[in-house]
């Protein structure tokens, strides 16, 4: 069976977001361009590891004689993207990801793939009758600039989770947290 591949060569958004409250929040990566719109669901570390892989990518680049692919420092004004997602259609959940570099476009690019079979539920509704899910990946290319405003929003999306307990520093639910102490 071919692998079904969303593929976004340059897209007009490419951004992570979240749906849900802080402490029960699922991340997603959305990508679109014209009326082509993917939303994949990931982990909040696999968020977090994929901005600071991009910015590595991205301030290696630099360091090239010249900057030949004039990768910028930060993130340019006009890129910035802080609207919430588009409606979400989960297309997948991630699993594997990978992450390189066009030379040839200037371009990040971002392959995505979902979860292996061996973690797939038996009883989800999106596995065919035969127990085999159609193959798809999502390959998204951004230019530099549209790849530092992603870094920027998605290190914000991550960072705006639960705030951290000050005694022991692990996130503090809405209902309370045992480390907080009583109130006087």
């Amino acid at each position: 069976m071919p692998t079904l591949v969303h593929e976004f060569a340059w897209p007009d958004r490419v951004v992570i977001g979240t749906v849900g409250a802080p402490g029960a929040r699922t991340f997603y990566l959305q990508v679109r361009a014209g009326a082509q719109l993917v939303s994949i669901a990931m982990e909040k570390q696999q968020s977090a590891l994929l901005a600071e892989k991009v910015d590595e990518i991205l301030d290696q680049l630099i360091t090239l004689e010249g900057n030949p692919f004039s990768v910028p420092t930060g993130t340019p004004i006009e890129l910035v993207d802080n609207d919430p997602l588009e409606p979400v259609e989960e297309q997948f959940r991630t699993g594997a990801m990978g992450l390189g570099w066009d030379p040839a476009t200037a371009q990040v690019v971002i392959e995505a793939y979902p979860l292996s079979d061996a973690d797939v539920d038996p009883d989800d509704e999106s596995v065919g009758q035969d127990g085999a899910e159609a193959p798809e990946m999502l390959l998204v290319r951004m230019p530099v600039g549209t790849a530092r405003a992603f870094t920027k929003r998605t290190r914000e999306v991550v960072g705006a989770g639960r705030a951290l307990c000050p005694l022991c520093g692990y996130p503090i639910d809405a209902d309370g947290h045992v480390c907080t102490p009583p109130e006087l």
